[in-house]
């Protein structure tokens, strides 16, 4: 099954968020008002919608030694685009989290870098060594 999925997430500014996800990362736009916006980032729909102040209190988390956030989002994919990805970001001197390899030798081996968007969103980006492991345990 081929899916997509959406998320809806408030936002400080309808500009700034346009500018980081179309002109920074290179989401494309879709519908969009003067209070909210849909990006398509890589096949997935995510709106973000002018909420004004908002405060997501939650703490970040030790995973293998390494403190992550523990309120983000992201996107799955293969290893050659996930290089692409990095690499571009990477090169458009964007501030990237170090990339790092989690579970290493083992099941559900992964690698992972964050980015953080102007409403201070984390969005992880992660390839699998063997993606059918995504969802074993």
């Amino acid at each position: 099954m081929d899916t997509s999925f959406h998320m809806s997430l408030p936002c400080l500014s309808i500009k700034d968020t346009k500018n980081f996800y179309v002109n920074s990362i290179g989401a494309t736009l879709g519908r969009h008002t003067q209070n909210w916006i849909d990006v398509n980032l890589f096949g997935h729909q995510i709106t973000f919608i002018k909420a004004g102040k908002f405060n997501f209190n939650n703490p970040n988390y030790v995973f293998e030694g390494r403190i992550l956030p523990s309120f983000h989002f992201g996107l799955i994919v293969d290893s050659i685009s996930w290089k692409d990805i990095y690499n571009t970001f990477k090169d458009a001197d964007l501030e990237l989290v170090t990339k790092t390899t989690f579970l290493d030798g083992k099941l559900g081996q992964h690698t992972s870098f964050f980015i953080k968007d102007p409403n201070d969103y984390m969005l992880e980006f992660k390839c699998f060594k063997k993606p059918n492991e995504i969802f074993k345990s």
